[in-house]
């Protein structure tokens, strides 16, 4: 059963800056592409722990700031090391202005 948790509104969210939320007590990173995808993934790099939410987006990954390990924003998938594992992703919706993540 989905456990929708409200992160932010639409207005807070600007495409290429990511952005740090939280939901259920867990750190999420919100990624607006410049196509305006929204995504959500774990606010921690897999490789250092590193908040993602301090990274940058392009072309559909997102970049850790640390050690510029790379994300795909919709897979969680892992594209350059020092990265190996993925991030976890989270479904998200739209309600108005509202921006809601499943942690489920």
């Amino acid at each position: 059963m989905p456990n929708w948790v409200r992160v932010a509104a639409v207005s807070d969210l600007e495409p290429g800056k990511p952005f740090e939320a939280e939901a259920g007590g867990v750190g999420i990173c919100l990624a607006v592409t410049q196509d305006g995808e929204l995504y959500a993934l774990r606010n921690n790099c897999s490789h250092e722990d590193f908040p993602l939410s301090e990274g940058e987006i392009q072309d559909g990954q997102i970049e850790c700031a640390w050690h510029g390990a790379r994300f795909d924003l919709a897979t969680g998938r892992a594209l350059a090391l020092p990265a190996i594992r993925p991030v976890k992703t989270y479904p998200v919706k739209l309600e108005g202005d509202e921006v809601f993540v499943d942690v489920s």
